[in-house]
C-alpha cells in the first residue's frame, strides 16, 4: 500500500518545491512553510489528476483544470489578481483592466506560464514518468482522494485567512468563482467517467494474484503476455494511418520537444524579466501568443504517430529546467542573503536535474521493454 501511494506523496512535495523552491520566489530557508504550501500546491495537483484520469479528461482536461486552480488561488485565496499593489508591484500600471478591475498582463503571467505550467502541469508530467506503467491510472482510492481534498481545503482557508490579503469587492470574488466553475465543468464535461482506468488497475492487481496462486512459473508467463499484448496493441494504434506511398509525419523525439520547451520558457521569462523595457501590452500579447502555440502543438503533435511518454516527459521536464535556471535571477519573495540565496538555488536545481535523470532512465526503460515486447 505505501509503495503504490510513493507517486501521490510524490507530487504532493514536488509542486510546492518546484512552484516556489525551485522558480527562486522562496529562499531554501523558507521549507517550513511547506506545511501550507505542500496542502495547497500539492494538494491541488493530486486533485486535478485524479479528477482528470478518473473521468478519462487527459491532459487537456488537466490543463483547464490547472488554469482553474490557479484562478481559486490567486482570484479567490491571495487575492492578487485584483490587488494592484500585490507584492510591492505597481499592477495598476501593467495592461490594468479598469472595468474589470484586473492587470492583463499579471493575469496572462499567473495563471498560465506560473501555476498551470509550473505547478500543476510539469510536477505531474515528471512524476508520471517515474512510474510509467501507472501514468495513466489514478493513484488513490475514494479514501486518499477525500484526504487529498481535505488537505487542500486546509492549505486554502490557511491561505485565505492570512490577515495581510487584499480584501477583494464581492463582485470580483464571485466573478472568480463562476470562472473556475465553468473551466471545471468545461474540463470534465462529457467524459466517460475513469472507472475504466481503475478499474482496469484493479483488473490487472486481480490477475497478477491470481497467477501467484498458481505458482511463480505462470505467474511470469501472465506477466510476459500481458506486456506482449500492451505493446502489440500500441504498435498497432501507431501503425494506424499508414497507407503505402504516403509518407506519414510522425512526432518529433523527446530531445526536440524539450529544446522548443527551453526556448518557450525563455521567451516567456525574457517578456517577464524585460516588461519595464517591452511595456505591458506587448508582453500581454507574447503570453497569449506563446500559450496559442504551445498548445496548438502539443495538441497536433499528439494526434501523429510516435507520440508518447518521453515527449509528455519532456514538456515537464523543459519547464522545470526553465525554472531551475530562473531562480538565479530571480529576488526572493523573503529575506535572505546572497550566499544563502544563491547556495538553496544550487541545492534545488541540482536536486531537480537528479529528478529528472531517474525519470528518463525509467521512460527509456519502459519504452525498451515496449520495443523489445514486440520482437
Amino acid at each position: 500500500m505505501g509503495k503504490r501511494l510513493l507517486p501521490a506523496l510524490g507530487l504532493f512535495v514536488l509542486s510546492p518545491l518546484a512552484g516556489e523552491f525551485l522558480l527562486g520566489n522562496l529562499p531554501v530557508t523558507a521549507l517550513p512553510a511547506l506545511i501550507v504550501l505542500a496542502p495547497l500546491y500539492g494538494g491541488g495537483a493530486l486533485l486535478i489528476r485524479e479528477l482528470a484520469r478518473r473521468r478519462g479528461a487527459g491532459w487537456p482536461g488537466m490543463v483547464l483544470l490547472a488554469v482553474a486552480y490557479g484562478v481559486v488561488e490567486e482570484g479567490l485565496l491571495t487575492r492578487s489578481l485584483f490587488d494592484p499593489h500585490f507584492a510591492g508591484m505597481d499592477l495598476a500600471s501593467y495592461a490594468w483592466l479598469p472595468g474589470v478591475g484586473v492587470s492583463a498582463w499579471w493575469t496572462t503571467f499567473v495563471l498560465g506560464g506560473v501555476h498551470a505550467a509550473g505547478s500543476v502541469l510539469a510536477p505531474i508530467a515528471v512524476m508520471e514518468a517515474l512510474v510509467p506503467s501507472r501514468a495513466e491510472e489514478p493513484w488513490l482510492g475514494r479514501p486518499g482522494l477525500v484526504v487529498a481534498g481535505v488537505l487542500y481545503a486546509l492549505g486554502a482557508a490557511a491561505t485565505a485567512l492570512n490577515p495581510d490579503a487584499y480584501r477583494a469587492p464581492a463582485g470580483q470574488l464571485a466573478a472568480a468563482a463562476v470562472t473556475a466553475a465553468l473551466l471545471t465543468a468545461l474540463a470534465l464535461h462529457r467524459h466517460r467517467p475513469s472507472a475504466t482506468l481503475a478499474e482496469r488497475a484493479q483488473g490487472r492487481e486481480r490477475e497478477r494474484a491470481q497467477a501467484k496462486e498458481q505458482g511463480p512459473e505462470r505467474a511470469q508467463e501472465r506477466e510476459r503476455e500481458r506486456t506482449q499484448g500492451q505493446a502489440q496493441e500500441q504498435a498497432a494504434e501507431r501503425a494506424q494511418g499508414q497507407v503505402p506511398g504516403r509518407v506519414v509525419k510522425r512526432a518529433p523525439g523527446a530531445g526536440a520537444v524539450l529544446g522548443l520547451t527551453l526556448v518557450a520558457g525563455l521567451a516567456f521569462w525574457l517578456a517577464a524579466l524585460t516588461i519595464g523595457v517591452l511595456r505591458a501590452w506587448p508582453a500581454v500579447a507574447a503570453n497569449l501568443a506563446l500559450y496559442g502555440a504551445a498548445y496548438a502543438l502539443v495538441a497536433r503533435w499528439a494526434r501523429r504517430a510516435g507520440w508518447g511518454p518521453a515527449q509528455r516527459f519532456a514538456l515537464g521536464a523543459g519547464w522545470m529546467l526553465t525554472y531551475a535556471w530562473h531562480s538565479f535571477p530571480q529576488p526572493p519573495a523573503l529575506p535572505a542573503t546572497p550566499a544563502v540565496d544563491l547556495a538553496g538555488n544550487v541545492a534545488f536545481a541540482a536536486a531537480a536535474v537528479v529528478l529528472l535523470a531517474v525519470a528518463w532512465s525509467r521512460v527509456r526503460s519502459a519504452r525498451g521493454a515496449e520495443e523489445t515486447a514486440t520482437l
